[in-house]
């Protein structure tokens, strides 16, 4: 009497737990279960063995919803418990166990879709079990048999439920239970001089075939046909035409239901305002789904595909363009005005010459100003109010009596020996070039010098480098700006002659000039 009280109150502590913790809409199944129970311990190995014994127990399981993951429940079974080895090792009993368990569903939307009918879950608990044998006044006690007293059990294991409506399933689970002691098969434990325990403390299985009822009544707040459980849309008015899911229907899925649509034919994903209406960003008459131009400012004429109006029809709207004559096929630039690449007045289509410099003069066709005619523009021309040649940048050709001179130059002009100062004999012969530098302002000079082979490289290239500044010098000293002509040694690395003869090496000792511009 005392075990069975202890069960009662464990029952009715946790049926309390669960009564107070319903869900919104106070759902509940009642599981009725038909069990096998099978035993592991002292005497052998019973589990998932269906050839000797069977064992049948009834139980009933009361579970609630939690969450989409986890449904609580409390479990309660009777019935026989048992093994049978042979006709002599063998034992029956009465067995009653409880516990409160949580299942871990599959179809909770991570792994299983919600609407999953068919889906396996996993359960884990703790209770109690108690045992009787009393239905067996006639039973041998040898040896003593210890069945009174609770064992704490932990229940684990593994199911498959069918939802086969919203009010009934079928379900299978097996469990396995775990307890804390090894005195319920007839005392054979540890602890008994004629038996010596093999398999730890006494276990059991169990085969659970559940029908499943739903209870309560299904709460269905706003009177759509749709139960609260599945309704997505509680507070949905009176009237309203819902879909499966309790929402206003909302024909064209906009997100707008019907009965507020006031465009309730609007294309497939297009965006709508809260009334229905297509979205209209820039006001123009033209809704942004077909609108080419979907930000035009306020007050701008558009076509019927909402682009701003461009009499032109050159890319600029007119609200924007500056030139709105522009000729057709004309490139434009941002302001609706033929471009103009170089910026110098004469737009492209227009412009013989469209790469001119920045700030360089040109004609009404863009062509740069030659003032000379002689196909070099003036920012190019050295000498831009004389006929020249492209290669003189725009200068006239270098006269054949300077040529002459510069040629008499090369051997004329004298130094004393290892030395950069000029002979005075060389003065007459350089006068002339001065003249020629004072003539033809265009001109600059290049002065180069140069050595034959013998003494020092080093020597030959540093003297021939003050000659040809010695030559400088004299002729800034007759009013030519230095800034005209440039100087430079080259030794003895250019010969025009042998330098193992005299004759040779003679050329070889010289001043060139050379006319650039």
């Amino acid at each position: 009497m005392k075990t069975k009280k202890l069960m009662l109150i464990f029952l009715a502590i946790f049926s309390s737990f669960l009564l107070v913790a319903q869900t919104a809409d106070n759902k509940f199944a009642l599981e009725v279960n038909v069990i096998n129970n099978e035993y592991r311990g002292d005497y052998g190995n019973g589990l998932w063995d269906f050839s000797k014994a069977v064992y049948p127990a009834g139980g009933l399981n009361l579970s609630m919803y939690l969450n989409p993951s986890f449904n609580i429940g409390l479990e309660g079974s009777y019935g026989n418990y048992g093994y049978f080895l042979s006709s002599i090792d063998r034992f029956v009993v009465r067995k009653f166990d409880a516990d409160l368990h949580l299942d871990y569903k599959f179809n909770n939307g991570y792994i299983l879709s919600k609407e999953a009918k068919f889906y396996p879950f996993l359960t884990l608990g703790a209770g109690l079990a108690a045992y009787n044998d009393n239905f067996r006044p006639d039973a041998e006690q040898y040896p003593e048999r210890i069945t009174d007293g609770l064992d704490l059990i932990i229940p684990i294991g593994a199911g498959l439920k069918y939802q086969i409506s919203d009010r009934f399933a079928l379900q299978y689970k097996y469990l396995y239970h775990f307890t804390n002691r090894d005195l319920r098969d007839e005392n054979r434990g540890a602890s008994n001089p004629i038996y010596q325990s093999v398999e730890g403390n006494d276990r059991f299985g169990k085969h659970v075939l559940s029908f499943v009822f739903t209870l309560g009544k299904t709460a269905d707040k706003d009177n759509d046909g749709v139960s609260d459980k599945r309704d997505l849309c509680l507070e949905t008015p009176q009237s309203v035409k819902v879909d499966a899911n309790g929402c206003p229907v909302d024909s064209d899925n906009d997100g707008v239901p019907d009965y507020l649509d006031k465009s309730p034919n609007t294309p497939t994903g297009v965006k709508v305002d809260a009334e229905g209406r297509p979205i209209d960003s820039d006001n123009d008459g033209v809704p942004d789904y077909l609108d080419k131009s979907p930000n035009t400012p306020a007050g701008v004429k558009v076509d019927a595909e909402g682009r701003p109006i461009d009499s032109d029809k050159d890319g600029v709207a007119d609200y924007l363009d500056k030139c709105d004559k522009t000729p057709t096929g004309i490139k434009v630039d941002a302001n609706g005005c033929p471009v103009d690449s170089d910026k110098d007045g004469v737009p492209d289509y227009l412009d013989k010459s469209p790469n001119t410099p920045a700030g360089v003069k040109v004609d009404a066709e863009g062509r740069p100003i030659d003032t000379d005619k002689d196909g070099v523009p003036d920012y190019l021309d050295k000498c831009p109010n004389e006929f020249g040649v492209a290669a003189n940048k725009g200068c006239p050709e270098v006269k054949e009596e300077t040529k002459k001179v510069f040629t008499k130059a090369l051997q004329g002009i004298q130094f004393e020996t290892g030395k950069d100062v000029i002979k005075k004999s060389s003065y007459q012969i350089l006068d002339m070039i001065t003249d020629i530098m004072k003539i033809n302002p265009a001109y600059s000079l290049e002065i180069n010098g140069h050595s034959d082979s013998q003494g020092d490289d080093n020597k030959n290239l540093e003297l021939s480098q003050k000659r040809a500044n010695a030559v400088k010098q004299y002729i800034t000293g007759k009013g030519i700006d230095a800034g005209r002509m440039t100087a430079k040694g080259y030794g003895e690395t250019m010969p025009v002659a042998d330098n193992s003869t005299a004759a040779g090496r003679a050329k070889n000792r010289r001043v060139e000039f050379k006319v650039v511009f």
